[in-house]
């Protein structure tokens, strides 16, 4: 069966049932200070899950594309993935715990045609501080079912994941009690840590037992939730029961929800019986194309091509809704998919490119279900290889540079890969990574040393910086103070008119006008410049109020979401210049300023916003020239 006949036949058997079909959310999210992207399907069901009423009634199914960044050093076994696709399912009024079972029961056992012996559950064992009982519920239910299947089944206490290490399951043994790391369900994982005000509860989790012969014996002994390959997780039910106060504390909610996730690659797997999801119909056309491109096969190269097949069908999707790379959330996760990909590549042999053909497989494999996501295939196409290209450049000055170092040095230090960072572009992590694998000494303390260098830095930059106007301004007349706002504002608009966030690559100010370079790939059509000039004078006419104020870096970058190019250069606290109503502001920027007070002082003797000029900078680099005129 392949992964279209699992998701076809998924919908149909809950439409069936009376379920309507939900809009799938985008995947970038831009107004969630939680999260950056979509990581699962009950994401964009929480406001549902909280009490308002959904749009199109109160059962609710779809298939939710989905990002968890949070796995992406876990890539390269054989489940798991920064991409995936997430089979979904919610009743928003109340739930009957027996029904929902008998009905996951049946999809797995009667549609997906899955052998209930291989089937194995786990509850939650409760939490006695929090006055939040043993599921027994559920297990009382899982039990009944599997005695209708034949199936004399068992229940035991496990705990934690460690303690399962350490005791193993036993004969008969199919519905195992685990704690709340395990089997309790919110945004943020355990108890302890679920936000104030969200929906919570326990959750069923349901594994697929790939036998004995799987198993990975460091793991420990052989349980549901280890990750030791024997079992493997391909589907679960929330049972949102409880809210979490302001207090900390825990109430059960008035009408509970539920919630049904199944990851669509392992349940895929699971009705093909192996334990690779990358045998699936989802990676095979990648592996294939990578074992072509590097004379290599995959069975021995596993770990490399199955990074790639993942990262890559993750900046498919994400160039597929307008991202591009960048050095700022999540752009810079696009980067890294992408710069990952390109190294696993480059152990392969595969010193040519190839991000655009393989795009096109990746697409291929989605374009019946998502043809949304095929219409941007020249796009996306375009991204990676501009991507490619450039990191190609650097990964090869940075390679030499480190080969250089391993000839005459005894053991790397942190410095070292500080100045490949600082010099050449060349990232830290990728760096460690590059001398593990070619087995180059690396000092004691990657992270100690490279911080220090990043705080030098820091205090040089400022030192340097004290005393000069800053933005490029070659004085503090009242024209420079307006065309360094002007600035302000066309960086802004330049990215809401591009769709994406333009990179400035520097600005200068003088009496007659105002110049910003920025990093964009292609020349700005006058339909587009002129909207980026509408933008900007619509601005001056709403007189909106500038105003600054001094906060700690990370605050400023990562709460306030302020613009920041230079972060590695910033000291502990930067000047954040805010434009517009602080509720809703039009730019949220570091910078040291000097600006006016409001917006409408651009418009004086009825001047304009004008953009004179638009041209190449450098490669990747555009420039714009503008004045008030």
């Amino acid at each position: 069966m392949n992964a279209n006949d699992v998701r076809s036949k998924y919908l149909d058997y809950m439409k069936q049932r009376g379920y309507q079909c939900a809009d799938v959310a985008p995947l970038v999210l831009t107004d969630d200070p939680t999260t950056l992207f979509t990581g699962s399907g009950m994401q964009p069901m929480i406001p549902y899950l909280l009490g308002e009423s959904h749009p199109i009634g109160q059962l609710l199914v779809n298939s939710q594309p989905c990002i968890r960044t949070q796995d992406m050093e876990e890539v390269g076994d054989n489940r798991h993935t920064t991409f995936f696709e997430m089979l979904g399912d919610w009743s928003l009024n109340g739930f009957d715990k027996k029904q929902q079972i008998e009905w996951l029961f049946e999809f797995l056992t009667k549609t997906l045609g899955l052998d209930p012996e291989r089937l194995y559950v786990t509850c939650f064992i409760g939490d006695k501080a929090n006055g939040i009982p043993r599921d027994d519920d559920t297990a009382s239910a899982w039990l009944e079912i599997f005695a209708q299947a034949g199936i004399d089944a068992k229940t035991a206490e496990i705990g934690s994941t460690s303690d399962g290490d350490k005791r193993g399951i036993k004969p008969g043994e199919r519905v195992f009690f685990y704690d709340d790391h395990q089997n309790w369900w919110s945004r943020n994982g355990g108890i302890a840590t679920t936000p104030l005000g969200d929906p919570c509860g326990p959750d069923n989790e349901v594994f697929y037992d790939f036998g004995e012969s799987s198993h990975d014996a460091s793991y420990g002994l052989a349980h549901t939730a280890s990750d030791s390959g024997r079992f493997m997780e391909i589907c679960n039910k929330v049972w949102m029961q409880y809210k979490r106060l302001d207090d900390g504390s825990f109430e059960p909610m008035s009408e509970g929800k539920v919630d049904f996730g199944g990851g669509l690659s392992r349940l895929t797997a699971a009705t093909n019986n192996t334990s690779d999801i990358f045998k699936t119909d989802l990676y095979q056309p990648i592996i294939a194309e990578l074992e072509r491109m590097s004379g290599k096969n995959y069975e021995s190269n596993q770990a490399a091509m199955r990074v790639i097949a993942d990262h890559l069908t993750s900046a498919v999707w994400l160039a597929g809704q307008g991202l591009a790379p960048g050095n700022k959330e999540q752009g810079y996760v696009l980067r890294r998919l992408i710069r990952r990909s390109i190294l696993k590549a480059q152990n392969l042999g595969i010193d040519d490119s190839f991000l655009g053909q393989l795009a096109k497989s990746i697409v291929d494999i989605y374009k019946d279900s998502y043809p949304e996501l095929a219409a941007t295939n020249k796009e996306i196409s375009a991204v990676l290889e501009r991507e490619e290209k450039t990191f190609r450049a650097t990964l090869n000055r940075g390679l030499r540079e480190l080969e250089k170092l391993a000839k005459y040095k005894p053991q790397i230090e942190g410095k070292d890969i500080f100045k490949l960072h600082d010099t050449f572009g060349f990232p830290r992590e990728i760096a460690i990574e590059e001398i593990t694998i070619r087995g180059f000494k690396l000092s004691q303390g990657w992270q100690n040393e490279f911080d220090a260098e990043l705080k030098k830095q820091r205090e040089r930059s400022q030192t340097a910086s004290k005393g000069s106007f800053k933005g490029g301004l070659e004085g503090d007349k009242e024209i420079h103070k307006k065309y360094h706002t002007a600035t302000h504002l066309l960086g802004r608009s330049l990215d809401n008119i591009l769709g994406v966030h333009v990179p400035q690559r520097g600005s200068h100010i003088n009496d007659e006008r105002l110049r910003l370079d920025f990093a964009y790939p292609e020349k700005l059509t006058p339909e587009q410049l002129q909207r980026v000039e509408d933008m900007v004078n619509e601005q001056i006419k709403k007189d909106l109020q500038v105003t600054f104020d001094t906060f700690d870096t990370d605050y400023a970058l990562d709460t306030l979401k302020a613009t920041g190019e230079f972060r590695e250069k910033y000291g502990d606290q930067v000047k954040v210049y805010i434009i517009g109503d602080m509720k809703n502001p039009f730019t949220v920027d570091v910078c040291g300023g000097p600006h006016v007070q409001h917006t409408g002082q651009l418009a004086e003797n009825s001047k304009l916003f004008k953009i004179i000029k638009e041209e190449s900078s450098s490669a990747g680099v555009r420039r714009i020239k503008a004045g008030l005129r």
